[in-house]
């Protein structure tokens, strides 16, 4: 959720015409004349695209805990965790830090509960990183602390390493670059500094961060406050909410680099998360504001960066508001307030496309905050995990591993059941031209495959005997093209 701070920063007054969803912003800068040309090439990409819904595996949540005063959020943030052959979800609550044990997705349970220095209805967000066997964790309301949590001994038990308020009382996000030991705080108060639009820490001892500076100016940038981060090798993309997008080189923490700014760009609003490519080459962003779309950004030259695309979960929905986003391999993964989970497709980034969806909020849309707040897909199962503000964590399966190439003559009619199934799994609706069935692993190799013969109303698909429990992807292919199903099984019969 966006920190709107009353510290000001740069003001802009522009005249301003809203033509659909899109901004324009009429001046004599090189930003303002760039808009111009991109708006043209940008609106293909705000056409909705068919989704499939992803398997929801598990869910955990706590009735007896509280929501929050503001917006009624017992829930926030979502991390994940791969300790000792063990898969965690960690979610952050009113009361504090929750490790919840995902390794069988299908039982979760709390393993273990870490209070917050401060809790209560007053707390709405919390944030976490993991670097070098330790969890840390901030919260951005009240009289908190830096925690700092030694999780090398999981499943057995979580040691409270540091918890105080010496170098940090509050901070609204953190992020950790591994590459280079250090901790990025923001929109950071308290501590060993005046309040900071961003700060860094060394981490070469994890237990004891070490102040290396406070930064509030970001080449032509002064920000009220950074709302996120993202960093890799010293190169540091901030979202300064209201005053845009900055690139940084934070090889010298003393005298950090200004690589790039966008102070403007199609569809701005306030610059709220985002993630860059494994690559390196293009960088997604969400400004967090109702109706507006995210946005894919050309980032190769930082000092010429070019917003490529804009993509939504629905673009014609005035009430749909993109939170926090997470790309892996050619997937960019979005929570995404009240329509829940929604997963693209940039294999191509120019055009994005809507591949899979979880309706996680079961809240009517209005003009506020409720819904899947965070998105972790790293986790080594491919699970995915989703915090909801208000309905808690949620384990779901992994997307298939062709879902980075759409099928080609999707059939609303053809489905799989039972889903979760054992044993036997039934397929109806097959399209005229269907000729084979194959089931793959999540590694992608072929476990059984399956000859169709001519097209039967229902097909049963015997499983292998010796097939574990756990997430497959079902091909169905033939003349209409292929399409791929995600298959939940708990143990062969």
């Amino acid at each position: 959720m966006g920190r709107r701070s009353k510290i000001s920063g740069l003001t802009f007054s522009l005249p301003v015409r809203r033509i659909g969803r899109l901004t324009y912003f009429y001046g004599m800068t090189r930003h303002f004349r760039r808009l111009l040309g991109l708006m043209a090439t940008l609106l293909p990409a705000l056409l909705a695209a068919q989704a499939d819904t992803a398997v929801l595996l598990g869910r955990w949540y706590d009735p007896a805990l509280q929501g929050s005063a503001a917006y009624n959020n017992t829930y926030n943030e979502v991390w994940g965790l791969a300790v000792n052959g063990r898969e965690y979800g960690v979610i952050g609550s009113t009361f504090g830090t929750h490790l919840i044990d995902i390794t069988d997705p299908t039982a979760p349970f709390e393993a273990f509960r870490i209070p917050g220095a401060a809790k209560g209805q007053m707390i709405v967000h919390r944030d976490f990183k993991d670097y070098a066997g330790y969890l840390y964790a901030v919260c951005d309301e009240g009289a908190s602390t830096l925690q700092v949590i030694d999780i090398s001994q999981l499943p057995d038990t979580v040691t409270v390493a540091y918890d105080s308020k010496t170098l940090l009382s509050r901070s609204h996000n953190i992020y950790i670059d591994s590459s280079r030991a250090r901790l990025y705080t923001l929109a950071t108060g308290g501590g060993d500094a005046t309040y900071s639009a961003m700060r860094v820490y060394d981490l070469a001892d994890p237990e004891l961060p070490v102040f290396l500076g406070a930064y509030n100016t970001f080449g032509d940038i002064v920000a009220s406050h950074v709302h996120d981060a993202f960093v890799r090798n010293d190169t540091a993309y901030l979202h300064c909410g209201n005053d845009g997008f900055a690139v940084m080189d934070f090889s010298d923490p003393k005298a950090p680099e200004p690589l790039g700014t966008l102070p403007f760009y199609p569809a701005k609003g306030y610059n709220h998360s985002g993630w860059l490519s494994g690559d390196g080459k293009h960088y997604y962003m969400a400004d967090e504001n109702h109706g507006e779309p995210l946005k894919a950004i050309d980032v190769q030259d930082p000092a010429n960066m070019q917003v490529v695309a804009l993509f939504a979960a629905d673009p014609a929905d005035k009430l749909s508001i993109p939170h926090n986003i997470h790309v892996r391999g050619e997937l960019v993964y979005v929570s995404y307030y009240y329509d829940g989970l929604q997963v693209f497709d940039v294999s191509d980034p120019t055009s994005p496309e809507k591949v899979l969806v979880y309706p996680t909020s079961k809240a009517p849309k209005v003009g506020s905050y409720e819904g899947a707040w965070g998105v972790y897909p790293h986790l080594p199962s491919g699970n995915i995990l989703v915090s909801d503000m208000q309905e808690g964590l949620f384990i779901l399966a992994p997307p298939s591993p062709v879902s980075a190439s759409r099928p080609i003559g999707k059939s609303p009619e053809l489905r799989i059941w039972p889903n979760p199934a054992r044993g036997t799994v039934h397929l109806e609706g097959m399209p005229a031209g269907t000729e084979l069935v194959r089931l793959h692993g999540p590694d992608g190799r072929m476990r059984a495959e399956w000859t169709v013969d001519g097209v039967p109303d229902r097909m049963a698909l015997q499983l292998p005997a010796d097939l574990p429990g756990g997430i497959w992807f079902l091909e169905v292919r033939g003349r209409h093209g292929m399409e791929h199903f995600t298959l939940v099984t708990t143990h062969a019969e």
